[in-house]
């Protein structure tokens, strides 16, 4: 038996799946599971036009949302915006 790797992009095919996929990391609160949302959604965008939106190079984008990357908030935030999402907050009670 022959396994393939899973892509994600299979299944996060439409804008509402990938604002479900985020909110459902960012609910969870792991930085690395959140990083991980991030790149899978610039993937699904365009990693090259997120890049350019949030005024970041490719590279840098590409370092940030890596295995190894550990972005701040000034970058999440710069992507977020360029993805034309927004982070709003609820309360947990």
């Amino acid at each position: 038996m022959e396994f393939k790797e899973f892509d994600p992009l299979e299944i996060l095919n439409t804008e509402e799946r990938l604002i479900d996929y985020l909110n459902a990391e960012l609910a969870e609160g792991d930085p690395h599971y959140i990083r991980i949302a991030l790149n899978t959604i610039a993937r699904a965008r365009d990693v090259e036009e997120i890049a350019k939106k949030a005024g970041l190079t490719q590279e840098y984008l590409n370092q940030a949302l890596s295995e190894e990357g550990n972005p701040d908030y000034t970058t999440i935030q710069k992507i977020i915006n360029a993805l034309d999402m927004r982070l709003t907050a609820v309360s947990n009670r």
